[in-house]
């Protein structure tokens, strides 16, 4: 017998154990540990994860949720962060830190328009910040009506209770009301199944229009802001139309509404820009990003705003209130801004921003062929290395796929050692799309490999 493999085999069964014993794990109904075991993952390189069984996994996922941009085993980072949690690994924000100023110089140097970076440490507080200026700038300048926010339906913005008061989906919000009050909604902007039932190219955009209607229908002394992700993410992968953010802009001059956008997903090069929105002609007032900041290697976000909203909170009025009284304990952690610096420099030294739109293209090129092959396959769209892939039991009624027929194409290639995303316990009835978002290092080969898996797991499921 080979003693070192059996007492591996042990450490291995051990950790497994112990982890179904003690862990409380996200998004997961806990019953199925009761058959099966819990993925234990190991060990990474580049785009390639193993668990500790050692089955090894190509993951098109980045990390399960969108963060490891740059892949997984980057000395460079992990040894920038050592030598900086030596020299000082935390202080509070209200002090400064020379990493903490060194990035947030660096990263406004890609956000022309821009002036201020406030540290915290997960996409939710980042965006808890934004809405906190918002409803303290309604009291600093009148009785505190004009707080409201508007929020997409579809969008997603966080997992507190206040983000989720601003999340569009359904079966995310179910069971955890009541709400923080001063949200409300208006349409989501996917033409292919567009809430107005118009066609894109002979319709007014009214899904961009509708935000005039939901800031009448709440009043426009009363609307502080309005929140989007740059393209819907979680909600189905959704870039909106071309003509879509002027319209948004125009209408929030024409109201005095700030315009917040949510980069969490979509920031730092995921899209083939440094910046979601910079695809689009918008000029926010507050952007927000997390997930792939520092890549996975430190938790870190960021709510960055213009230098004239920053200056609001610096009046010398003589209220003694009128500065953000806000705090975030571990915005003051030094290995954050430290990976950052990092992932910024990687990104550029290795150009993965192009890699990415040229690797885009090419994934979306696949997927189109892939479409003509599988008639399930009811629309593919996204930008960059982030894709959504609806599944449709009849492309003329655009019937969808079942939350369960989508959750087996995923099994199939996860057993087949890829990774791809789905929509999950999200939406009623429309938990039906496949999500792609490799590494930004990623080749055609690796691409081949996840179309590949998919086309299996589409033939195995729906039997085409």
């Amino acid at each position: 017998m080979n003693t070192m493999l059996s007492a591996t085999t042990a450490a291995n069964d051990d950790i497994i154990a112990t982890d179904k014993a003690t862990v409380w794990h996200h998004l997961t109904q806990h019953q199925q540990w009761e058959e099966k075991d819990p993925i234990v993952i190991s060990k990474g390189v580049g785009m390639r994860v193993t668990d500790v069984k050692g089955k090894s996994y190509l993951d098109a996922t980045s990390g399960g949720v969108w963060c490891v941009n740059l892949g997984f085993g980057r000395e460079r980072i992990a040894d920038a962060v050592r030598q900086q949690l030596i020299d000082l690994c935390y202080f509070a924000g209200s002090y400064a830190t020379e990493p903490g100023a060194e990035f947030a110089q660096k990263l406004l140097s890609k956000m022309p328009g821009l002036g201020r970076v406030y540290f915290s440490s997960s996409g939710s507080e980042a965006n808890e910040k934004g809405y906190k200026m918002v409803r303290q700038l309604a009291h600093m300048n009148g009785d505190g009506t004009k707080h409201k926010i508007i929020y997409r339906d579809r969008d997603y913005h966080g997992t507190t209770i206040g983000a989720l008061s601003s999340t569009g989906h359904e079966q995310r919000v179910a069971q955890y009301g009541p709400f923080a009050p001063g949200f409300s909604s208006f349409s989501h902007c996917l033409c292919y199944r567009c809430p107005f039932g118009k066609t894109y190219g002979s319709c007014n955009i009214e899904c961009a229009r509708d935000l005039e209607t939901a800031i009448l229908r709440e009043g426009p002394d009363s609307v502080g802001a309005v929140v989007l992700e740059p393209i819907t993410a979680g909600g189905g992968v959704i870039p909106p139309p071309p003509e879509y953010f002027p319209i948004i802009q125009e209408i929030c001059q024409r109201y005095g509404v700030l315009i917040h956008i949510d980069e969490v997903v979509c920031g730092l090069g995921r899209t083939g820009e440094w910046f979601g929105y910079q695809h689009y002609d918008v000029k926010p007032d507050i952007v927000t990003m997390a997930k792939g900041v520092a890549s996975g290697y430190a938790a870190i976000s960021c709510t960055v705003t213009t230098e004239a909203l920053f200056n609001e909170f610096k009046r010398a009025d003589g209220n003694p209130l009128n500065y953000f009284r806000d705090i975030s304990t571990f915005g003051g952690c030094t290995s954050g801004p430290v990976a950052g610096i990092e992932t910024l420099a990687i990104l550029e030294e290795e150009n993965l921003i192009q890699n990415t739109r040229d690797m885009g293209d090419y994934l979306m090129d696949q997927l189109y062929a892939l479409q003509e092959k599988h008639a399930v396959i009811g629309d593919v769209r996204g930008k960059g290395l982030f894709v959504g892939i609806e599944l449709v039991t009849d492309r003329a009624t655009k019937t969808p796929a079942s939350e369960a027929q989508t959750g087996q194409v995923a099994g199939h290639c996860l057993e087949h050692g890829v990774m791809i995303g789905r929509t999950n316990r999200s939406f009623s009835d429309l938990n039906n799309t496949l999500y792609l978002s490799p590494a930004l290092i990623t080749t055609k080969t690796e691409l081949d490999e996840i179309v590949s898996a998919i086309d299996a797991g589409l033939s195995a499921v729906f039997k085409q």
